[in-house]
């Protein structure tokens, strides 16, 4: 038996689209001799679809295409995950399914067991659990259906299920497990799911072939990256990253457990390769192939252009370049250096008069008080008013570009810096800005590299450097990983040996700007635990404040 996986790049709702791309995947795996084809969790549909699954003509739309791909099922049978609907009164009105499809009807539907409903998963609020396990017969060989978490309470040691799917079916000896999953993207994820699937294959010592999502869901990235596992746990196969692609295997080649095996994986190559997708994913599914975002001469923008540049293509990307009194000459000088490199429409739009109107309006009710953090502010959001402006006239989105410190400490002015309709670095550790900055230079030096070296600063104050409100960034940037990625409290810092008066300031920091960040553009994740969905805490919460 020849198995083709088909990981796609589906459109959330889009029907029409997403059946296109399973025929036209179907029409390779023909070609390429398969006998079966397996399409993702929730192919038909997208994933995630959240709140569109309580529309019924929704899911009269997925069966639609349910009853258009069995029709293309008489001579190659196909794997498709779609919501199905509970005929049961009791329960959720929906199941997350896998539909096994061939001679021209549906043979068989597995249902998901194991609903997550922590990070960025919610689905136990759609759907009802699996209460039956069956295996489908196919070409002389037993086949054991599971939808993606079914296969992750395996080989963990605190187990979030009482139940393994796929122990349920063993008593039916199956030949091989299919897993449809929609696994989102995290630098971390590729290694974490060969371990599962390696615990899975080892606990039951028959091969594996799982098939996941690629592409972008607004902020959720997929990376692809479907697996071909044999029996012995030897990965035989790792598909691309970031790409769409159709692959074929021999279940008998399978067994003999040879291959090419697993991808090279590099950490700061990972994120920006699934930064490039999100961004262009998020415009092309949006309708929109123009950027625009203000160009600081500092890596943060720098490294936001050079990202765009390539996902949008620079004649695509403005910066608008927008000098305060108290900016340095180098600054304009970068700015403008980075946007000539990358080949991207530049404006230089000073912001000293607009400016001194804002402080002369104030004056009268401001005299008598020192300078601070409010004559900074309006630097900031006279810059996101400009923005804005021509994010209106001339229809580009503005893209933030704020990284992960700033934005967990509150370094940000709302409807200033914080404007955006996407936070392309909001999950992205201002040292690993620089990491990208050097990876994007790899080849030739594309951001200048004085925005690499000299100090960051805001420029809103005379000589005014990060460092004058923040820790080094090598430091803030540990803690803040122990905290909202490590789940690490004060006490545990403080007994690592790190000063307890600037432990307790940075998460005070980190707790009190909440608000901020609840009102912030979605941010493209790449971590293991992002802003947004996937972190929610209360904003008025009283723990570290």
């Amino acid at each position: 038996m020849r198995i083709a996986l088909a990981q796609l790049n589906y459109h959330i709702g889009n029907f029409a689209g997403n059946l296109q791309k399973m025929t036209d995947a179907i029409a390779v795996a023909r070609e390429q001799g398969a006998d079966l084809i397996c399409f993702a969790e929730l192919a038909v549909c997208g994933y995630p679809p959240r709140d569109f699954l309580e529309f019924d003509d929704f899911i009269d739309l997925a069966e639609s295409s349910i009853r258009a791909l069995a029709e293309q099922s008489h001579d190659i049978a196909i794997v498709v995950g779609a919501p199905s609907r509970n005929p049961v009164l009791e329960g959720k009105d929906l199941y997350n399914s896998a539909f096994f499809l061939v001679d021209g009807e549906v043979r068989h539907i597995q249902h998901k067991t194991l609903l997550p409903t922590y990070d960025v998963f919610d689905e136990y609020r759609y759907f009802e659990p699996a209460h039956s396990y069956q295996t489908v017969a196919f070409k002389g060989k037993r086949i054991a259906l599971s939808v993606c978490e079914d296969i992750w309470n395996v080989g963990n040691h605190n187990p979030l299920y009482k139940v393994c799917p796929l122990d349920e079916m063993m008593p039916e000896s199956p030949d091989l497990i299919i897993n449809l999953s929609a696994s989102p993207f995290s630098y971390q994820q590729a290694e974490a799911r060969i371990k599962v699937i390696r615990a899975n294959v080892q606990r039951y010592h028959i091969p594996m072939f799982y098939v996941n999502h690629v592409g972008a869901q607004t902020e959720l990235l997929f990376d692809g990256g479907s697996v071909v596992m044999g029996p012995s746990g030897q990965v035989i196969a790792e598909m691309p990253y970031f790409q769409e692609a159709v692959q074929s295997f021999d279940l008998e080649e399978v067994m003999t457990g040879r291959g090419p095996g697993e991808q090279p994986r590099e950490k700061i190559a990972l994120i920006h390769d699934a930064l490039v997708m999100g961004l262009k994913n998020y415009f092309s599914k949006l309708g929109f192939n123009k950027a625009i975002l203000g160009l600081s001469g500092g890596i943060d923008s720098a490294v936001t252009a050079s990202l765009a540049a390539k996902a949008l293509g620079a004649e695509h990307v403005t910066g608008i370049l927008m000098p305060s009194p108290f900016s340095s000459g180098h600054s304009v000088d970068d700015a403008r250096d980075l946007a000539e490199r990358l080949g991207m429409p530049y404006e230089i739009i000073p912001i000293a008069p607009g400016y001194e109107t804002m402080l002369s309006v104030l004056e009268p009710y401001f005299a008598g008080r020192d300078f601070d953090v409010t004559e900074e502010n309006l630097q900031a959001r006279l810059r996101g008013m400009i923005l804005m402006a021509f994010s209106n006239k001339f229809g580009p989105i503005l893209l933030n570009t704020t990284n992960k410190s700033e934005m967990a400490v509150g370094y940000g002015t709302l409807y200033g810096d914080l404007c955006g309709g996407l936070s392309v670095l909001g999950d992205v550790y201002k040292t690993e800005v620089y990491e990208l900055a050097r990876y994007i230079n790899r080849f030739e030096e594309i951001i200048p590299v004085n925005s690499i070296e000299k100090p960051p600063s805001a420029e809103l104050r005379p000589n005014q450097k990060d460092s004058d409100s923040l820790p080094d960034y090598d430091l803030l940037d540990q803690i803040l990983r122990l905290y909202i990625e490590g789940h690490q409290s004060p006490q545990d810092m403080i007994d690592m040996g790190m000063d307890e008066q600037l432990v307790r300031r940075v998460l005070r920091l980190v707790n009190i700007n909440e608000f901020k960040r609840h009102q912030t553009a979605p941010v493209l994740r790449v971590s293991p635990k992002a802003f947004g969905m996937g972190r929610r805490m209360p904003i008025v919460g009283k723990y570290l404040s």
